[in-house]
């Protein structure tokens, strides 16, 4: 993995970082549940800042360029709306889909589901 360089990271809370002073990302597990928040190790900043993103986002925003997040996004707002409406066809056109296609409208979804975490 390579830190992008020059871009700005969210840390939520309306906090925002440069890619290339976070010298550090680790999950924050206690009392809270694993992957909810994260303390960022910032360059010049004595103390981590407690980010409400977990560490898997904020690593994904700083090794991934700009171009390919934002292509990323938008295949991921399409994936959403395929799936909300797929999750609108009636029972008897996925019996009929199933039979003659093959396609199995809940598989879809379940996989829908799972990449949108």
């Amino acid at each position: 993995m390579r830190v992008q360089t020059g871009q700005l990271v969210a840390l939520g809370y309306g906090a925002y970082v440069r890619s290339d002073d976070v010298a550090a990302v680790e999950p924050i597990t206690d009392g809270r549940g694993p992957g909810r928040r994260s303390r960022v190790w910032v360059r010049g900043v004595p103390d981590p800042l407690v980010a409400s993103r977990a560490e898997g986002s904020i690593v994904d925003d700083l090794v991934t360029p700009a171009d390919e997040a934002a292509r990323m996004k938008a295949q991921r707002s399409v994936l959403a709306k395929m799936a909300g409406v797929l999750d609108t066809v009636s029972p008897g056109i996925r019996r009929l889909l199933a039979e003659e296609s093959g396609t199995d409208i809940d598989d879809l979804l379940s996989e829908a589901n799972r990449v949108l975490g």
